[in-house]
């Protein structure tokens, strides 16, 4: 231990030698390796700090004076004193070691610590930072007096506290003089508690001493320091000591302590912030000590501040005044009256903070007797007053201030207040019970009912419990106290409205059960009866889901049961009295004071004093507000009560009433102008007609049927409409009709009441529901500003079960006028526009006065469903409602959906199947509701899945199904509201389609017309997703039910053009189409005859349902085939004379060919139709080309409804139909070169058919080569057909493919050569030219047969030239320019034989007018010489033509000329000269120009030189060209003969 030691104080040594290194992180460590040790050895190390100061003074001085550095100074001040002392004592658990250990500390290290004082103290000036030091005296000296009040447990009883007196007076001296003073605020502090801790260790003496320069000097610190806490705590100890001692000199200081103390109280308290709230109780403590001492003084500073109307200063004082109420009682006890009298003035503050803190000071007052003293029921008053405060903010907003006072916060306080003591202070029983009561009843109390009413049921229950006398009041003694009747009545209208003022109706029945002996002896049985279930249902119930109607008659029957149950007319009599002079009470309160005209009206039922009836009668009806609805229908309702058992005298009184002074008028005509009393006595008038309605429904059933015409309604008519020198003047007063409509309703609801038990015939009821109706008709259309609707259609509703019932049209006109006067309405978001005469209702009212209204319409057409519960009285309602259904505006549809999902339930629900009968408006009422599954509004999804349930319900039990049978594909509808729930379009589409699986299932065969035909309405709704619908639902049905409806099909193509004509959504056009090809797919033949027979040409409605038939390849496939075949064997056309008086006819297209044209043409132009076009080409290429060709100048034919003829190219739509199908089959580049070539125009006219034809083939032959052999073979058969256009359109076909070598390719040659020789011989003249061109192409298109077919080809074309036939000499000239392109082919020896015949065939052909034929004949003389080179005989037939060919040289017609050089120039080696073939050979270029002059001179010289026996036969020839046609040629006729003659 000791080598443990002596190790310890060198290494203490070395870390104190270290406290001066520069690094600030050195000298942080050595001070907390020295604090370790310190706290294992306190007294060594602190030893060895005090022995190192004292050496080493002169280092800590240089340290910190060099570098004004006080941390190892600090260091060593901290070592020595708190950070050792404190980690010694702290260390020490309980405080008997405590005790020892600071026994200890005195004695051991006491000596030390004051050494160390007075060693820092000398320092100080270099010192700023000295905190521990006085904080370690300050804890010394709190162990010191700790140990002193535990000296019964100390270990060494004889310690004293005088024992430490001298030094700690010494060390106080030191830290008053030279540290309390310090610039350092923190150390001031320190200082101040170490100060206040030290002032109980010094000798009474010395403090006395130091109390006039202490108390300042502590009281000036809280200018000083912003926190406040230590130094009210020290001050808290100053004082203390100074009290107990028994100081003299603190009365000097009194008032300057009194004044800060005020202050430091009155500073507001942070609770969020602990120095604030200890602050604040050690300023109280230092009161409470000062009340001790000094408790005159105190009380009336205090009472004084009180005066002061500043809120912060008051709030001190009342926390002051509470404090010492609480903590001083024996001091305060002969101050209570004072107090009393001095805090009406804080009561009377506006602050909610100051009354919240005299709230507190009451309860600190009624816990220690202060109420009980005169005056105290000001306290109690203030409580109660505050208990009914209103609502600072409304419920959703919230203060801004979180340090404000609301008057809800003050209201709960007050509210825990009264019933703490009520519960709490058991000598404020007597106080409170009764006079609480007091507050029941005044209006400015209401509020506080809730919590008074609790209060005296403790305070009754306790004393009833405890047999007390006092729970029986006397009312005669206490003046003050409200009547027993008051009481009730107060309570049992506190009770109507149960949820108001803070829930006061179950507190006011409860009081009103503990009072009932105080109210009457005879209540008690029956209060405890019927109070507890009104109870229950209070606790069952909330403000929103109380039936306030069933309320109000359960408690007006406990009221009529307790007057029964009291039999005491006298008691009731007076009840009746005093209501009825309670009633202003509820002025601001209509709604309650409603209920009391009730309550009145059932207590004057309980009366048997007439005369006071009709006295209590007159003073209801004169002192009544009649200006309010509220009251007005009050009033009523009371004396329609009342009524009940008294008929005949509350007649009298009303007729007596309306007799009065009140309703004299002066009879002029200008007195309606005036408005001095006009409108208070029409509002006067409107509460007499109530009256009189509610006395109707309230009078007994047996006598009130023998009233109703005579004193009723004559009374109501007298009072609503006014007689002005005798006309009848129909007031226009609002509240004059609402209560008129109020009060027909009513008197309507008797009579039914009534003629359950005795029949009646109510005559004036259809007068009445026409005035009813006219009072709707003058509503502003546009606005819902009154209830005249809502009240009407209730009125209504009930007249309408009366005898006698109305006719077809009356209903009409009933139905017509509410449903549209009343969906017609605005939304109700929607704001009405100001006017002059109303102020626009709140949102809250418009809301609620819309739902009314249309509550009161479903609930009229129930009534009149009721009236004939049929499927037709179902029709006659519905009629109304379903234009409405589709109508463009949201809330209309919604309000149209919602009525009808109302009647449908209540259909259900009270039908009732007799006999097997038919529901047979299903299909129209599920066409009208099943595209609304769409609507773009939820709720209207909604509902209409609902109605859709509902009829299939409907239908079930119409099929005979029980009520109760569930059928789980129709429930199934119920899981589909879901699913509208989501707006995604393709999900309620969806639905619809699974709703309609359901509808199909379950629908009867005769509905299914209906439905599909409603469902076409649908096409139009106003709503795009609603078409939508209607489409997704008809397809669906067809689908699944369409197969039965063949004849139906006409009809619905019908209906669908014309609906189709109104649709302009292209998804909706698109979902028609689909529903004409699903009808197509089921009755093709009948959809195709119906089409056929639309007018033409088809406008675009027609021509969409042709072209939804090509969206499915297999119904299109059968259509194709279709028209196909018919087109093969319908005439084409028919032959009409053009008229009477002109000969010759005209081609008229047949109907139903043109019409498929046209169809097969739309349904082409559907790009699904390709798979089918493609798959038929060969034959529908055919089919139209022959078509094309019978169509060629073919008349449209005559509308049958107009009888114009149809504005419709014949030709034209089968052209359009063979383009399309040519782009169905991808043909892209035959189209383009058919474009190009402007065939289209061509084929379609009758002069260019064949050019069209031609290029079609041409066309055909180039790009399509692959698809000719099977429209070759499609074509064959159609050549012999008997209609030459079709023969010329095959022919012209052929002829061009024959033009094409693809046809030798496709080995096509042979059947075309053979259908061409075949038509050689055809009837038709342009057929056999046709052919014999086909013929002549085969030398351009297969040359390498030319003379395989020559004998024929050379036949053909021989016998084309002779045609007789040939007016044109088109065949002729065809077979001149096919033989001239075949001889280029031919082998000499398949010519050679016939070359002069042929020649011989040509000449007469050489001077044709018509040029091509001359051109011709002169090229096909040319080509036919090379056959005839060396043969005399075609030798002499040159020179024959040789005159003609030098003639034709000068030609008009350059092509003959160009033929003429041709055919001389190949001639020239015939001819026999060679010097006359030079000269052809050279002269005679086709793309040379010629001077005929000097070519014809020197030719004539060479013929004259070669062949002068010619010459004469040359002048013979050319003297025939004298007569030619042509100038040119008869000009170089002469020139030749002259220039032979030379």
């Amino acid at each position: 231990a000791n080598v443990n030691c002596d190790t310890d104080t060198q290494v203490t040594l070395a870390l104190l030698d270290a406290a001066t290194d520069k690094d600030s992180e050195v000298q942080e460590q050595v001070r907390k390796s020295i604090l370790t040790l310190g706290k294992q050895q306190p007294d060594r190390v602190l030893a060895m700090c005090q022995d190192y100061l004292l050496k080493h003074p002169k280092v800590t001085t240089q340290k910190t004076a060099e570098s004004f550095d006080t941390v190892v100074a600090t260091d060593f001040i901290q070592f020595i004193s708190c950070d050792i002392l404190f980690a010694s004592l702290k260390a020490v658990p309980d405080i008997q070691q405590k005790t020892e250990s600071c026994c200890y500390c005195s004695f051991t290290m006491f000596a030390c610590l004051l050494s160390l004082l007075f060693t820092v103290t000398r320092l100080f000036c270099f010192l700023f930072c000295c905190f521990s030091l006085p904080a370690a005296l300050s804890h010394f000296s709190d162990s010191i007096l700790e140990y002193l009040a535990n000296l019964d447990k100390a270990p060494d009883p004889s310690v004293r506290k005088d024992t430490f007196s001298s030094d700690i007076y010494a060390a106080f001296e030191i830290l008053f003089n030279n540290w309390l003073q310090s610039r350092e605020p923190k150390l001031r502090l320190t200082v101040a508690e170490a100060v206040g801790s030290m002032c109980h260790l010094m000798a009474s003496d010395k403090l006395e001493e130091q109390i006039p320069r202490l108390v300042p000097a502590i009281l000036s610190l809280y200018k000083k320091n912003n926190e406040h806490y230590i130094i009210s705590k020290s001050l808290c100890q100053v004082l203390d000591a100074s009290v107990n001692m028994g100081s003299r000199v603190l009365e000097t200081q009194l008032e300057a302590l009194l004044f800060a103390l005020h202050q430091q109280v009155s500073a507001p308290v942070d609770y969020s912030n602990p120095p604030t709230v200890k602050n604040h109780n050690e300023v109280l403590r230092c009161f409470s000590l000062i009340a001790n001492s000094f408790p005159d003084r105190l009380v009336m500073f205090v009472l004084q501040k009180l005066e002061n109307s500043n809120e912060r200063s008051r709030l001190g004082s009342l926390a002051v005044l509470r404090h010492l109420i609480n903590s001083s009682t024996s001091t305060m006890e002969s101050k209570k009256l004072l107090i009393l009298a001095s805090i009406r003035q804080p009561m009377a503050d506006h602050s909610n903070k100051v009354k919240k803190r005299v709230v507190q000071v009451i309860s600190a007052m009624a816990h220690h007797g202060y109420l009980e003293l005169e005056g105290g029921e000001l306290l109690v008053r203030f409580i109660v007053q505050h208990c009914a405060l209103p609502d600072t903010y409304q419920r959703s907003q919230r203060p801004t201030d979180p340090e404000e006072v609301t008057n809800e916060s003050l209201r709960s306080m007050c509210d825990n207040t009264l019933h703490l003591l009520t519960t709490t202070v058991g000598r404020l029983a007597d106080v409170l019970w009764p006079k609480l009561l007091y507050y029941l009843t005044p209006s400015q109390y209401s509020n506080a009912t809730t919590p008074l009413c609790k209060s005296l049921i403790v305070l009754g229950n306790k004393k009833k419990n405890n047999q007390e006398p006092s729970f029986k009041i006397d009312f005669t003694r206490e003046v003050n106290l409200p009547s027993p009747q008051t009481l009730m009545i107060r309570l049992l209208v506190n009770a109507a409205f149960p949820f108001n003022n803070r829930d006061h109706g179950a507190p006011s029945l409860s009081l009103l059960q503990i009072l009932s002996i105080n109210i009457h002896p005879n209540a008690e049985a029956v209060w405890d009866k019927e109070i507890a279930p009104l109870l229950t249902v209070l606790e069952e119930s909330a403000a929103e889901s109380l039936d306030k109607k069933e309320w109000d008659k359960r408690l007006l029957e406990l009221l009529s049961k307790t007057l029964t149950a009291l039999d005491d007319d006298k008691w009731v009599c007076q009840l009746a009295a005093e209501s009825t002079r309670y009633l202003p009470t509820y002025n601001n309160a209509l709604e309650e004071k409603s209920f009391l005209y009730r309550c009145i009206g059932v207590t004057l039922q309980h009366c048997y004093n007439k005369d006071l009836v009709k006295k209590q009668l007159h003073e209801v009806l004169l002192a009544a507000r009649h200006s309010d609805a509220v009251e007005r229908e009050g009033v009523a309702m009371g004396v329609g009560l009342c009524a009940n058992s008294h008929l005949e005298g509350t007649l009298a009184k009303l007729d007596e009433f309306g007799k009065s002074d009140a309703f004299k008028k002066s009879p002029s005509i200008f007195n309606l102008l005036k408005e001095r009393n006009d409108v208070e006595v029409e509002k006067v008038k409107s509460t007499l007609i109530l009256c009189y309605g509610q006395v109707a429904a309230n009078a007994p059933p047996e006598k009130i049927l023998n009233r109703i015409d005579q004193d009723i309604l004559r009374c109501i008519s007298k009072h609503f409409n006014t007689k002005v020198l005798g006309i009848k003047v129909e007031t226009k007063d609002l509240t004059m009709k609402l209560s008129l409509i109020q009060s027909v309703g009513l008197i309507a609801k008797a009579i039914s009441e009534c003629v359950k038990k005795q029949g009646y015939i109510f005559s004036r009821k259809q007068e009445l529901i026409t005035v009813m109706l006219d009072f709707i008709k003058a509503e502003q259309a546009d606005a819902l500003r009154t209830p005249v609707r809502q009240l009407v259609m209730s009125t209504c509703a009930n007249l309408i079960p009366l005898d006698p019932a109305m006719s077809e049209n009356e209903n009409f006109d009933l139905l017509k006028v509410c449903i549209n006067g009343v969906f017609s309405l605005p939304a109700e978001t929607n704001t009405p526009e100001k006017t002059k005469e109303e102020e626009p209702l709140d949102p809250k009212q418009r809301k609620a006065l819309y739902k009314d209204t249309l509550a009161a319409l479903q609930e009229l057409l129930k009534r009149i469903l009721a009236k004939d519960p049929t499927p037709d009285g179902l029709q006659n309602v519905f009629k109304h409602i379903e234009s409405w259904l589709s109508s463009g505006q949201d809330h209309e549809r919604e309000r149209a959906i919602t009525a009808t999902a109302h009647i449908l339930a209540y259909y259900l629900d009270n039908l009732t199947v007799k006999n097997m009968v038919s529901f047979h408006n299903l299909g129209a009422l599920l066409g009208r509701l099943s595209p609304r599954c769409s609507d773009p509004v939820p709720a209207v999804r909604a509902a209409a899945i609902e109605c859709i349930h509902t009829l299939l319900y409907i239908q079930l039990r119409y099929e005979g199904f029980s009520l109760d049978y569930k059928d789980e594909s129709v429930d199934s509808l119920l899981s589909l509201k879901d699913r509208l729930e989501n707006p995604d379009h393709s999900v309620l589409y969806k639905t619809c389609s699974d709703l309609t699986k359901v509808m199909s299932k379950r629908l009867p065969q005769q509905q299914l017309t209906t439905l599909v035909f409603m469902l076409f309405e649908g096409l139009v709704d106003s709503q795009t997703n609603c078409c939508r619908a209607s489409t997704v639902i008809l397809n669906t049905l067809l689908k699944n039910r369409g197969g039965g409806l063949q004849d139906m099909v006409p009809e619905m193509l019908e209906v669908l053009h014309v609906r189709l004509q109104s649709v302009t959504e292209d998804q909706v056009r698109v979902a028609v189409g689909q529903t004409v090809l699903i009808l197509a797919s089921q009755h093709l033949q009948t959809v195709i005859n119906t089409l056929v027979n639309q007018p033409l040409p088809y406008d675009n409605w027609i021509s969409e349902m042709w072209m939804a038939l090509g969206a499915d390849p297999i119904v299109a496939n059968q259509i194709m085939e279709m028209v196909m075949e018919k087109l093969s064997i319908m005439a084409p056309y028919v032959d009409k004379k053009e008229s009477l008086m002109r000969g010759g006819t005209t081609k008229v297209a047949t109907n139903q060919p043109l019409a498929m044209t046209c169809g097969l043409k739309e349904l082409l132009l559907n790009g699904q139709s390709q798979e089918p076009a493609v798959s038929l080409f060969p034959r529908l290429f055919s089919c139209l080309t022959v078509r094309l060709g019978a169509s060629v100048g073919v008349s449209a034919p005559k509308d049958s409804n107009s009888k114009h003829t149809a504005s419709i190219h014949v030709a034209g739509v089968a052209a359009e139909a063979l383009r399309i199908l040519l782009a169905r089959a991808q043909l892209d580049e035959v189209m383009k070169k058919l474009d190009e070539d402007n065939a289209w125009d061509a084929v379609k006219e009758a002069s260019t058919h064949v050019k069209g034809v031609t290029l079609l083939a041409r066309a055909m032959a180039k790009h399509a080569g692959p698809r000719l052999p099977a429209i070759v073979e499609c074509l064959c058969p159609l050549l012999n057909n008997i209609y030459e256009c079709q023969r010329i359109t095959v022919t012209a076909f052929f002829s061009e493919l024959l033009n094409h070598h693809v046809v030798t390719e496709l080995m096509l040659v042979d059947v075309l050569m053979n259908n061409m020789m075949e038509r050689i011989s055809d009837p038709c003249c342009t057929v056999r030219m046709l052919s014999v061109r086909g013929l002549g192409n085969i030398a351009v298109g297969s040359p390498e047969k030319v003379n395989k077919y020559a004998k024929e080809l050379l036949a053909a074309m021989s016998s084309g030239m002779e045609e007789k036939d040939d007016p044109d000499k088109l065949i002729t000239l065809e077979a001149m320019s096919g033989l001239s392109k075949v001889l280029v082919h031919l082998d000499k020896k398949n010519v050679h034989l016939l070359a002069v015949y042929i020649f011989m065939k040509i000449k007469p052909f050489l001077e044709n007018e018509n040029d091509d034929i001359r051109c011709t004949s002169i090229h096909l003389m040319g080509n036919l010489s090379t056959f005839g080179s060396g043969e005399q005989v075609f030798k002499d037939q040159i020179h024959n033509v040789l005159v003609s060919l030098l003639l034709h040289l000068v030609d008009p017609n350059p092509e003959v000329v160009k033929a003429c050089k041709y055919a001389m120039r190949v001639c020239a080696p015939v001819v026999g000269s060679e010097q006359i073939t030079a000269m052809f050979q050279n002269h005679l270029h086709e793309d040379k120009s010629l001077h005929y002059g000097e070519f014809i001179n020197d030719l004539t010289k060479y013929l004259i030189q070669d062949f002068p026996g010619m010459l004469n036969f040359y002048h013979i020839s050319v003297i025939q060209f004298f007569k030619s046609n042509w100038p040119e040629v008869r000009a170089g006729a002469a020139m030749f003969i002259g220039i032979t003659a030379l």
